[in-house]
Parts: structure tokens; C-alpha cells; sequence
């Protein structure tokens, strides 16, 4: 898995991940959100999988649709969520993924921040080197 920074915004919260592809950064880019979210993430078990099926106009449309349908899954359904299988198109505007996670217990789930939406400020997307790079901010 690539690996992710939480980055300080004035009143909000970023993510500069790096990955070895698009997959990847996709995958590790979730795991960041819900480090994000939770602040004890190793207590999420992965017992309850969910289907996630989206298409977007370009890559970074893709990565801002991902965000945010993880969140509202997290706040619909109450659910949090550990484990991301992620595959893209070739031209990275389709995205399937089976994910993994658990309903939202207090009691065990330590919550760190409330995230309202994954925003296209300051959004970066792009091949680095032999890899990708992504920056995007949260609204919290």
C-alpha cells in the first residue's frame, strides 16, 4: 500500500498520499480518510462488505466522487470502514471497489473528526516518477 500524510489546513484537513498506482493511491487515500475520521482505525474490523460501483469525467473527479461516497456511507449508514479493493479503468474514470468495515460502535470506535465532504481546493492528482501523487483537503 502507498502511504499518506495528514496535512494542517486553517479550518480544514488535507491528505498528500503517494502510491505506486492508481489503484493504490485510491485504496491508501481511503485509508487516510478514515484515519482521519477515527482516531483508534486498527479497532475497525473488516466484517461487513459493500460494493461500490462509480464513473466520473476525469481522475480527479473520480478521486472527489470516491471521497465523498465514502462518506456518505459513513454517515448515512453509520458504518466505518478499513479494508479497500480498488480497480480503476485504464483511463481512470470508472472505479469498482469492495469495502470492508463495520457499524459505528461508540463504545470501542474512538472519533476524531467529523469530515462533511472531500472539496476541490487545492486538489492534485498526477503521475510522479514511476507513481501517483494526490493532495486533497477535507471540509471538517
Amino acid at each position: 500500500m502507498g502511504r499518506f500524510e495528514i496535512l494542517e489546513h486553517t479550518a480544514d484537513l488535507g491528505l498528500w498520499v503517494e502510491a505506486a498506482d492508481l489503484d493504490d493511491l485510491f485504496q491508501t487515500v481511503a485509508t487516510g480518510l478514515f484515519q482521519v475520521i477515527v482516531a483508534n482505525p486498527e479497532s475497525i474490523e473488516p466484517g461487513f462488505e459493500e460494493h461500490v460501483e462509480l464513473e466520473a469525467g476525469s481522475t480527479d473527479a473520480l478521486l472527489i466522487a470516491w471521497l465523498n461516497e465514502l462518506i456518505v456511507r459513513c454517515e448515512t449508514r453509520r458504518m466505518l470502514y478499513a479494508c479497500f479493493a480498488v480497480a480503476l479503468d485504464a483511463a481512470g474514470k470508472r472505479l469498482s471497489a469492495e469495502i470492508a468495515g463495520e457499524e459505528m460502535d461508540r463504545g470501542r470506535h474512538q472519533l476524531d473528526h467529523e469530515v462533511k465532504a472531500a472539496t476541490w481546493h487545492e486538489l492534485m492528482v498526477g503521475q510522479a516518477g514511476q507513481g501517483w501523487r494526490a493532495r486533497v483537503i477535507l471540509d471538517i
